[in-house]
């Protein structure tokens, strides 16, 4: 550890500037990875709970309410635009007639815009992944041309010279791949993860769209919402 400190410490200034991007490039990376953990972890739970109980309930308006108090979840801001688009059918008489496509178009925004909202600043994780390779090997080449420099300057080369040269140099590749392996780790799950949150979303608009044919069918009051005018 003494050797690596002490050869970060002999680096030139350019592998130094390096060096600090890419360690706050990594700071910054499980930070965010972190904070995405735990707010996916949650917004999974959530949808899946909120998805047995809106199934659970025998009417529309008591799935409605049950929704309600988890306004957090996915699922609430997809039912918010369904029930609101239903309500404006129903004032206009032709529920029934454009129910399926109306309500289908609103769910389809619905999902788009959870999803959306869940992988904010993931392609920063992305970037992370992919750039920071680059940016070591940078550092290493630069380290490198430095040392060959300095050896063009000795009279007699020897290992012994051109190895401290060389090793200050390739850290900064190693700190590179540092920094990318878990960023792409976590994309990774990540994706995984809003993959997981997005099949429950479609599978409640599926069994909402369900439940408002048969609630347009049967009588052409309108659904109580929270957030639905």
């Amino acid at each position: 550890m003494n050797s690596i400190l002490q050869a970060v410490g002999q680096a030139t200034l350019v592998s130094k500037c390096v060096l600090v991007l890419l360690l706050c490039m990594s700071v910054a990376s499980w930070a965010y990875m972190l904070g995405k953990w735990l707010s996916l972890r949650a917004a999974q739970t959530r949808a899946a709970n909120g998805l047995i109980l809106f199934d659970s309930a025998d009417m529309l308006n008591s799935a409605l309410r049950r929704l309600e108090q988890e306004r957090n979840s996915p699922l609430f801001g997809i039912a918010r635009r369904a029930v609101r688009e239903f309500n404006r059918l129903n004032k206009t008489g032709d529920a029934e007639k454009l129910l399926n496509d109306n309500v289908r178009r609103a769910l389809h925004f619905g999902i788009a815009e959870e999803i959306t909202r869940l992988k904010s600043a993931l392609p920063l994780l992305a970037t992370a992944a992919n750039t920071a390779p680059f940016i070591g090997l940078f550092g290493t080449v630069w380290g490198i041309m430095y040392s060959f420099q300095a050896i063009a300057q000795m009279k007699s080369v020897s290992i012994a010279t051109v190895a401290p040269g060389i090793a200050e140099a390739l850290i900064a590749t190693a700190v590179g791949l540092f920094v990318a392996i878990p960023a792409t780790c976590g994309y990774n799950v990540f994706r995984a993860k809003l993959s997981t949150v997005e099949g429950v979303c479609i599978t409640f608009a599926g069994q909402l769209l369900n439940r408002m044919q048969h609630e347009a069918s049967g009588h052409t009051a309108g659904l109580a919402f929270a957030g639905e005018q």
